[in-house]
């Protein structure tokens, strides 16, 4: 039996098939993607670069020896790989559990293809069982809390060492439980309207083209 570290670890080299040589690559936050990270190391003559999402993707991917491009600096990406917290049969995820959303929405939102990198314990009937970040601004955030109790979510500030954690963008993270979000895109379109939120963690507008999921029996690839 694999361990969810051996599984990450078999996602990640998997992902290296779509990355395309002499290009730049997206790339994404969390556990799963410092393996695909490590993983591209020993193809990085092979490419350009990388585009990141977090603070703590660039420092892996320049300890590496790998370039690193600011978003503005480059134009369309042919792929972007990341995981995902939560991933439905529709490619629609929940992302940010590492508070990285609205960096990994604005590098999604620049590639052509979303490969979404995870292990089976992600793939899910209906998006909502894992607390919902949602990145808002620090005025807005009781606000927020109770738009969310409106709709049966109950919202809690992410806390680090006592205080609100603090995202790259120097804003907070509302985490929200109880909800079942049955339509993803439509949810999406809503809560990214109200004033004070910077970014909601239902990815349904840049979902994943592919899942490469890690399985007990090796890497299942979905296509959406």
């Amino acid at each position: 039996m694999l361990s969810q570290d051996e599984l990450k670890t078999l996602v990640g080299q998997a992902a290296l098939e779509y990355v395309v040589p002499g290009d730049v690559v997206g790339v994404g936050t969390g556990s799963t993607v410092n393996k695909f990270i490590d993983a591209l190391g020993t193809m990085k003559d092979r490419v350009k670069g990388a585009v990141s999402s977090s603070e703590a993707s660039t420092e892996r991917l320049k300890a590496l020896g790998i370039p690193v491009f600011e978003a503005s600096e480059v134009g369309d990406l042919s792929v972007y790989i990341d995981g995902a917290d939560e991933i439905d049969g529709h490619g629609n995820m929940i992302k940010g559990g590492g508070a990285a959303l609205t960096r990994e929405k604005i590098v999604a939102a620049q590639s052509r293809q979303f490969v979404c990198i995870a292990d089976e314990s992600k793939l899910v009937e209906t998006l909502g069982k894992f607390p919902l970040p949602v990145e808002v601004i620090p005025m807005a955030t009781q606000r927020v809390i109770r738009q969310f109790a409106a709709m049966g979510g109950v919202g809690t500030v992410r806390l680090k060492n006592g205080a609100p954690l603090v995202t790259d963008n120097g804003q907070h993270i509302v985490d929200v439980t109880g909800l079942k979000i049955t339509d993803p895109l439509a949810f999406e379109t809503q809560v990214s309207q109200w004033p004070g939120v910077v970014t909601v963690g239902v990815f349904a507008h840049q979902r994943a083209q592919v899942c490469l999921l890690g399985t007990a029996s090796g890497v299942k690839k979905l296509s959406f």
